[in-house]
């Protein structure tokens, strides 16, 4: 009788990520590394003005530089079409294709040359007289025209008036957001290459298929003449979510200078030219009973957005899903300002509104002299609000119980100020969490070859997420093989089309593709020995096998069965290949609301009144991710996510000078994030069970893990100090 192997669970194992060694020993290619034959480099201009027209602009001197092959402006850039729409919304403007200057530091000249030193030092000698207007630049100036939300996300439930006349309490406050930079490590970077009328682009995307359909339209020419590549991306968080002015005059200048064209952004640029995280202030009221229960949510939100742009983020739009309150309203709106183009930044939306909601909520606990944890349970969504269906999943209750046991919460003292540590006033805060599902059409091809391995691909990107690592995990268990076995490769526009790495979507999406296409590839399997005489599997259907050990095997009679490579051989192949794709789930069609994560962010804080130092001192984080594929990678981005949101909470605020647009504080040495000192011991709790709504369960935890940290760390304070402070970040000067 021939030997069957266990099967050996894979997925959910915290393996190391398996592009680890390429990493640590530099042999990973990020876009800065590559290079052609010939390849030039270019250089930016940026505007000294946020408002006006540009009178003239003199390139004669960067023209007749060393080294410079072309400097190309709006007076000799060609008209290129506008991106298309994107599943993120419209693409940002075409850059260069008239006079006018909408934010400062907006490209307005490009140098291309034989080396980036005599690029950037020609770029110095473009000469630009403007004829400057007043720029707007706050969300609140009466000028600044309001946008109302494109995209149909205002909420409104029940007789909001009618609850707030019935509620005992009322808190309505005002709190305020400041723009955040995602500023990835890596300065992002575009190649461009023309062979004819075909482009090949390295760039710092976070998804390749975007910026391939992009420059197609843009150039107007077929999209199999575009090929994107980004195995590796130093980091994004947002902001290669975009195709942006840079890559597009990147490739602008390949096609003008006929050699391959290296761009490079400075630090400084980089918080001008990839997006960054709107400013906003929000309004929030909530009413509720002495026994707290929640009778009223309004929750308004304004943030800005570029003079020509329409990037949306539904900042309030949390607080109608979040809680059980019969009466609920969310508005939205943007001013639009003389910033550059706003992105998506780590936890878009949640982020800003999160810290409102759940501050708010803690107002109210306060004021009814309420645990801030009995609130949340005592109100409890057990279905979702908006949508009237029970949840796909949902663990928070298990999040909030946890958590808090593993955290201590019972030894929180409710009166303010009453627990010390020597000097230090000690406040334990908390904060509920949550991210919204969002899953979108991919695709994935699985091949198995004549030696045993297995070549899973689909044109998606790793941006440290670790994507290579827990698709190769989902696919060796799927295919009943070693690890060693299998090879995931993603970062190539020419792989089946996959969407964006963000929005927490990407793994759920990818894993159903992939699920599928190793699933048709057994099948596969089975069609080539289905009248097979020599075969103990002839005639067997999907639904009569299993995969263990690289053999495919009857599940009544696990002796009957062969090796994929004894197939192979016999039928003379060299490998057999299969497609397959993920679609989202329909909420109606399965009578489920499809879940995001959720989770409880429990802080304690210590706090030196004499000098105002702020220190967090603890974090737990309870999640219910669906089912984890790896809890090693995924604890690590719960944990990148919470540094994310001490950052924001604590340090990040990119101050632009309120007389001319400019960025005052656009380097490393100035731009303040935490350092390891400022860090804290870190635990990570998941909770739950493999979501019902798709095949492989999984949700989102990209981001989940940033979402709340700013409440917890000011409900935490407040505990400590008494001091309620609703604006971001929370600084010394508010605390002395």
């Amino acid at each position: 009788m021939t030997t069957v192997e266990s099967p050996r669970p894979v997925v959910g194992e915290g393996i190391d990520r398996v592009d680890a060694p390429l990493k640590v020993t530099g042999a990973a290619h990020y876009p800065n590394d590559f290079s052609y034959p010939g390849m030039v480099h270019a250089a930016l201009v940026g505007s000294t003005i946020a408002a006006g027209r540009i009178r003239s602009i003199d390139a004669s001197d960067a023209q007749s530089a060393p080294g410079v092959l072309t400097v190309i402006t709006h007076l000799t850039a060609p008209q290129l079409e506008r991106g298309p729409m994107t599943l993120l919304g419209p693409s940002p403007p075409a850059p260069m294709q008239d006079d006018r200057v909408l934010h400062y530091g907006q490209h307005i000249a490009i140098v291309v040359a034989d080396s980036p030193e005599q690029a950037r030092y020609a770029a110095s000698l473009v000469r630009v007289e403007y004829d400057a207007t007043e720029a707007v630049l706050d969300v609140e100036d009466p000028r600044a025209q309001l946008v109302d939300n494109p995209w149909g996300l205002d909420t409104e439930r029940g007789d909001v008036a009618a609850g707030f006349a019935q509620a005992d309490v009322v808190v309505d406050e005002r709190y305020t957001t400041p723009d955040n930079t995602n500023n990835p490590l890596g300065l992002m970077t575009t190649i461009a290459s023309w062979h004819g009328d075909s482009v090949t682009v390295h760039d710092s995307t976070q998804w390749p298929h975007n910026v391939r359909t992009s420059l197609a339209q843009i150039f107007q020419i077929p999209e199999s003449g575009v090929r994107v590549l980004a195995p590796f991306v130093g980091g994004g968080f947002g902001a290669g979510l975009r195709v942006w002015s840079h890559t597009i005059l990147t490739a602008l200048a390949a096609r003008e200078v006929k050699h391959p064209v290296k761009l490079v952004l400075t630090r400084p640029q980089m918080f001008t030219s990839v997006g960054h995280r709107p400013n906003g202030v929000q309004r929030i009221k909530i009413g509720a009973t002495s026994a707290g229960d929640l009778v009223a949510i309004e929750h308004r939100s304004i943030s800005s957005v570029a003079m020509e742009d329409d990037d949306y983020e539904p900042v309030a739009f949390g607080s109608a899903v979040s809680y059980a309150c019969p009466n609920a309203l969310t508005r939205d709106q943007q001013a639009r300002l003389n910033i550059p183009c706003p992105g998506s930044m780590r936890a878009p939306a949640e982020g800003q509104g999160n810290f409102a909601l759940e501050s708010a909520i803690d107002e109210v606990a306060h004021a009814i002299g309420m645990d801030p944890l009995e609130i949340r349970l005592r109100n409890y969504a057990e279905e979702n609000p908006v949508a009237g269906l029970p949840w796909s999943s949902k663990a928070l209750r298990d999040c909030y119980t946890l958590g808090a046991e593993r955290f201590g919460w019972s030894r929180r003292t409710p009166e303010i100020g009453s627990m010390r540590d020597g000097r230090w006033l000690v406040g334990y805060g908390m904060a509920s969490v949550s991210y919204p599902y969002y899953q979108v059409p991919c695709q994935a091809r699985a091949s198995l070859r004549r030696d045993g391995s297995a070549y899973v691909v689909s044109a998606a990107t790793d941006i440290g997420t670790g994507t290579y690592t827990v698709m190769t995990q989902l696919a060796a268990e799927l295919l009943g093989l070693e690890i060693s076995k299998v090879r995931f490769d993603l970062g190539d526009s020419d792989m089946p089309y996959a969407p964006q790495a963000g929005g927490s979507g990407l793994t759920g999406a990818l894993a159903n593709a992939v699920h599928t296409a190793c699933g048709n590839l057994v099948k596969e399997f089975l069609d080539v020995v289905r009248e097979d005489d020599k075969s103990p599997l002839r005639g067997a259907s999907p639904d009569d096998v299993t995969v263990t050990g690289g053999r495919l095997h009857r599940i009544s009679a696990p002796d009957q069965g062969e090796a994929y490579t004894d197939i192979l051989a016999r039928h003379g192949l060299e490998e057999l290949s299969a497609d397959g794709r993920s679609t989202p789930p329909d909420p109606q069609s399965i009578g489920m609301a499809t879940a995001g994560a959720f989770g409880a962010k429990f802080v304690e804080v210590r706090i030196d009144p004499q000098l105002g130092l702020l220190r967090v001192a603890r974090v737990v984080t309870a999640v219910d991710g669906g089912r984890i594929l790896n809890e090693k990678t995924a604890t690590s981005q719960i944990n990148g996510g919470t540094v994310g949101g001490i950052s924001q909470g604590m340090f990040e605020a990119t101050a632009t000078d309120a007389g001319t647009g400019r960025i005052a504080n656009a380097t490393f040495g100035d731009y303040l994030m935490p350092v390891n000192a400022d860090i804290p011991d870190m635990e990570v709790i998941f909770c739950g069970t493999p979501d019902r709504a798709t095949k492989v369960g999984t949700k989102g935890v990209g981001e989940v893990g940033l979402v709340g940290m700013a409440a917890a760390i000011g409900n935490a304070i407040h505990h400590a100090t008494g001091r309620r402070l609703r604006a971001l970040p929370f600084t010394i000067d508010q605390l002395l």
